[in-house]
């Protein structure tokens, strides 16, 4: 009688066990999102709270989805791999999707587009990307403008230094160490507005330019199409653009 107990108490924790392994993200009621909360107006910290226009997005896109979301600070050149390794559900951290991601992870339609910006001290004489010749350029580490940096540098001669955060880049360009550094315009413009020593200038925008902000999801990832439905009804309804006003200042690129 024993042994037959046991069998079958040993038979429900495998069954049980194995129900366990068949759930996923998809399913989970809580989304883990990962950012790296160093990129106002997108993500920054206020206090011990993570806010801003990606937060903001999430929330009302898990909404949709009857999702919740748990926000987690991380560094941005390790967000692809928290997707990979579990550590993260999804991604918004004005996240590009350019083709080496897309190897690793899928991606939503962009639902943000922006340009870059030369950020330098005001006394630097540094107007152009021909002033840049010769100059040591900050960029943020696994981003899109440490791949634009990497193009330049034949042309410019350009010394190029990665760092995790972008108030890493401004904190060097204050202290002499980087020259000017690369950085997205709409968060390169916030903090000029907290740096007077700053100052910025809009690097030339090319045809073919496709950079923009979306959501990063593990491959095969069934939220991928349900949060693409969430957000195409946000860009219909007028809510993304509502979004966009709060945190861009009126601003509704796309």
């Amino acid at each position: 009688m024993k042994k037959w107990i046991l069998l079958l108490v040993t038979a429900c924790v495998t069954i049980a066990l194995a129900a366990c392994g068949t759930s996923s993200s998809d399913d989970k009621k809580t989304l883990v999102m990962g950012t790296s909360a160093d990129y106002p107006p997108f993500e920054s910290k206020d206090g011990d709270k993570i806010v801003g226009f990606d937060v903001d997005l999430a929330n009302a896109l898990a909404k949709k989805t009857g999702h919740e979301i748990e926000v987690k600070d991380m560094d941005f050149n390790g967000l692809v791999t928290a997707l990979k390794t579990n550590k993260a559900d999804i991604v918004l951290s004005g996240m590009t999707p350019t083709p080496k991601r897309k190897k690793q992870v899928d991606f939503s339609n962009v639902y943000y587009t922006a340009h870059n910006m030369i950020v330098t001290k005001k006394s630097s004489g540094i107007k152009s990307l021909d002033d840049l010749k010769g100059k040591t350029v900050g960029v943020q580490l696994g981003s899109i403008q440490e791949e634009k940096a990497k193009e330049l540098t034949s042309d410019y001669d350009l010394k190029v230094e990665n760092r995790n955060r972008i108030s890493d880049l401004t904190e060097e360009i204050k202290a002499d160490r980087f020259d000017a550094a690369i950085i997205e315009d709409i968060v390169a413009e916030k903090y000029i507005q907290k740096n007077e020593e700053l100052v910025g200038y809009n690097l030339p925008k090319e045809p073919d330019e496709k950079a923009g902000s979306a959501i990063a999801f593990k491959k095969g990832s069934e939220l991928t199409d349900k949060f693409n439905k969430a957000l195409e009804e946000m860009e219909k309804d007028g809510e993304l653009d509502k979004l966009k006003e709060k945190w861009f200042s009126g601003e509704t690129k796309k």
